[in-house]
């Protein structure tokens, strides 16, 4: 790292990240980059994804961040690029520009970082930049070739072809952007990963904004505080400290902390204790009468914390009109024996995600009948939860019309019932039908067929023109001219 005048303030690595749609090859570039700048003959290679890698070009150090492809971690995406100094945005040169590639211009614009247009797969014989860079003009992403300002670069990460130029490309605007961290302040970083490990306990990686961070510091985010015992670069070797724009991976936090909170480095533990926020319960109600509903209550138990942050934004838009989902309890883990206990106290089914159940806990969930799902996509998660919502609302009542009686005659009155007469002059009533009665096309009041007479003799149905003799119970005196409406109330499944 690179003194400045105040010895204090050093110029630092550029943290990157790279943005675009699904399938256009991110991760190749990534993967391309990573193995050409760092190689498995170098000590401790990479052993692990923990969301963030350092490469050192012609002396300089630069710092991407890996972050997810899949739609539904387009928040985790949207904190990539405001945590990065640069953006690269990442367009496939045999496609066209798709839903992500504007979500990731969109996320670079309202990040106000500098954007390099990596045009991949270049190495393909339908590959047209041209029509890439035209299709990208119209989301006003001008290239230097079309009169604008953002570099463009066509790449390879198949060949390897364009990387030497795009590395240059970021080293040339981190200097330009005068990239910089005081180490004389606290240190200050942002969680990009983090888990629990079974041998290890809670496992955070970060990216380092300011200050230093030292094995033996007092850390602490809103959700979780600790001490740091280890603290690892991105290939998981030993280091006794963590500079600026750094990948730092921190072993010693009680809880795991959240993804995409502020880590920050205090004197001591009473003074983390003071800062640190009790830890939200996510509940998701969308208005003030979640009281009168229906709750499903959750527990979700993930690999990492990066998978529950894209869970979240799937519970979120599913329809919570009749039934709010509650979520009790939210972190990543194999789901153990507090959960289950926690499971039957309140009721609730138990959500993993890439994970398991240890083997206490399964003996518990078999014996006490919980509900638990183990899913590996988040799709297939989401439409069981959908299913677990559509069970606890209650079945819709609907109302079948069968058929119309024009009432021609009078024959007695007595309290609640009446004999009548008339014609059925649609569909059929049926013996025991509810009925509802209408006068001049205005309902009046309600009742039921106890008895039917067809040519004096009972019977159970009288068809579409056919006259008819009705014995009536209900709440209203039937005249003559009036109509009988006849249904029946079906139980339907409830919709959401």
């Amino acid at each position: 790292m690179t003194k400045n005048k105040d010895k204090n303030i050093q110029i630092r690595p550029p943290v990157v990240v790279v943005l675009g749609h699904v399938d256009h090859g991110k991760s190749s570039l990534l993967e391309a980059i990573k193995d050409f700048k760092i190689t498995s003959m170098e000590s401790g290679g990479i052993t692990q994804h923990i969301g963030a890698y350092e490469i050192e070009e012609k002396g300089r150090k630069i710092t991407f961040i890996d972050t997810p492809g899949h739609e539904a971690f387009s928040a985790m995406r949207a904190r990539g690029a405001d945590v990065a100094d640069i953006a690269i945005l990442v367009v496939a040169g045999d496609e066209a520009v798709m839903p992500q590639t504007k979500e990731a211009v969109g996320h670079i614009k309202k990040a106000g970082i500098p954007m390099i247009v990596a045009i991949n797969k270049i190495d393909k014989p339908t590959a047209n930049p041209e029509k890439i860079k035209r299709e990208l003009a119209g989301l006003d992403v001008l290239v230097e070739s079309m009169a604008g300002k953002i570099p463009s670069i066509e790449v390879s990460a198949k060949t390897k072809k364009g990387i030497p130029e795009l590395l240059e490309m970021i080293l040339l605007l981190a200097e330009m952007e005068n990239l910089t961290g005081d180490i004389s302040k606290p240190g200050k970083g942002l969680v990009i990963e983090s888990y629990l490990d079974h041998q290890r306990g809670p496992v955070a990686t970060i990216i380092l904004r300011e200050g230093i961070l030292k094995v033996g510091d007092v850390v602490g985010s809103s959700s979780a505080m600790g001490r740091v015992k280890g603290l690892e670069n991105f290939q998981g070797i030993a280091i006794k400290k963590a500079l600026p724009a750094m990948p730092a991976i921190i072993i010693g936090f009680e809880s795991v902390p959240s993804v995409g909170e502020e880590v920050k480095v205090f004197d001591n533990i009473d003074e983390a204790e003071k800062e640190i926020k009790e830890k939200k319960r996510i509940v998701f109600q969308q208005d003030g009468s979640s009281q009168d509903k229906k709750v499903l209550n959750l527990i979700l138990k993930v690999d990492v914390l990066g998978s529950l942050e894209a869970i979240e934004q799937v519970l979120k838009i599913l329809p919570q009109g009749k039934v709010t989902i509650n979520v009790l309890k939210a972190d990543a883990g194999d789901i153990g024996e507090s959960d289950v206990k926690l499971a039957m106290s309140a009721k609730a089914a138990i959500i993993g995600f890439r994970v398991k159940a240890n083997p206490v806990a399964q003996k518990m969930i078999d014996r006490e009948k919980i509900i638990i799902i183990i899913f590996d996509i988040i799709y297939e998660l989401s439409q069981a939860i959908r299913h677990l919502l559509e069970k606890k609302v209650a079945p819709d009542i609907v109302k079948v019309n069968l058929g119309s009686v024009k009432i021609l005659a009078v024959f007695k009155t007595e309290k609640n019932r009446q004999v009548i007469g008339g014609k059925v002059v649609s569909g059929r009533v049926k013996k025991g039908d509810l009925v509802d009665i209408s006068r001049n096309k205005e309902k009046i009041g309600s009742g039921k067929i106890v008895q039917l007479q067809k040519n004096k003799k009972e019977v159970d149905e009288v068809l579409k023109g056919a006259e008819c003799g009705i014995l009536f119970e209900g709440n209203i005196a039937i005249e003559e001219g009036c109509f009988l409406e006849a249904y029946v109330e079906e139980r339907r499944k409830g919709e959401l």
